[in-house]
């Protein structure tokens, strides 16, 4: 299908030409996002007495996404979930779990500018994409973490195997402290304990010589 795009397509075109596309792709995503229209006589007639008033509209917005940029790119939004020791998420974070942490902490930002390959399903930092205008993208980092110290420490650079890490030797630790306080208090104990019964005998005899 032949289409004329009425804004700038990342790896398709600028404002203003006539591409050829998949059917599905033109009827899927770029004219029911307003992205293209078909390229009849009619829609190219209506492009150029529009074309102006289109190319002041995207320079407005073109302006607006780039000093959101400036403040959103390269900033770090946590998402709290539950997951396995080894990382693993019950379930993933989507790009509607990005969008709704960037605009939690506001950015208003909506899932269909966020850029996932495919739903984020360990713990850690990872990058993401975010289209501000079809010539403005910016990067964020969702720090997906258990709690929110867990947050703190993956950010510090800390990965989930080194948390492990720490987490099992503290264990262990702890456990060591346990077996020799127990050790401890036994030693203790055989210190306060009565002569046994065959001491019994031999303090007598000592005691009836010194008679």
């Amino acid at each position: 299908m032949q289409v004329i795009l009425m804004e700038r397509v990342a790896k398709l075109g600028q404002m203003g030409e006539v591409v050829s596309v998949k059917d599905g792709y033109a009827r899927n995503f770029l004219l029911p996002q307003g992205k293209a229209l078909r390229a009849s006589e009619a829609n190219i007639k209506h492009f150029e007495a529009q074309k102006a008033q289109l190319e002041a509209r995207n320079l407005e917005t073109k302006a607006e996404a780039e000093k959101m940029a400036e403040k959103l790119n390269g900033q770090q939004f946590t998402v709290i979930r539950t997951a396995s020791d080894a990382g693993s998420l019950y379930g993933s974070v989507t790009v509607r779990d990005a969008a709704e942490a960037a605009t939690a902490e506001g950015f208003s930002i909506d899932r269909k500018q966020v850029s996932l390959a495919a739903p984020i399903k360990e713990l850690g930092l990872h990058t993401v994409h975010v289209v501000l205008h079809p010539e403005v993208d910016v990067t964020i980092e969702l720090n997906v973490a258990r709690s929110l110290e867990e947050a703190e420490l993956q950010a510090a650079g800390k990965s989930i195997a080194e948390l492990a890490a720490e987490a099992e030797a503290e264990a262990e630790f702890e456990i060591a402290e346990l077996f020799d306080d127990i050790g401890a208090a036994a030693d203790e104990d055989d210190d306060l304990a009565p002569a046994s019964d065959e001491e019994a005998p031999a303090e007598e005899e000592e005691n009836a010589e010194k008679a």
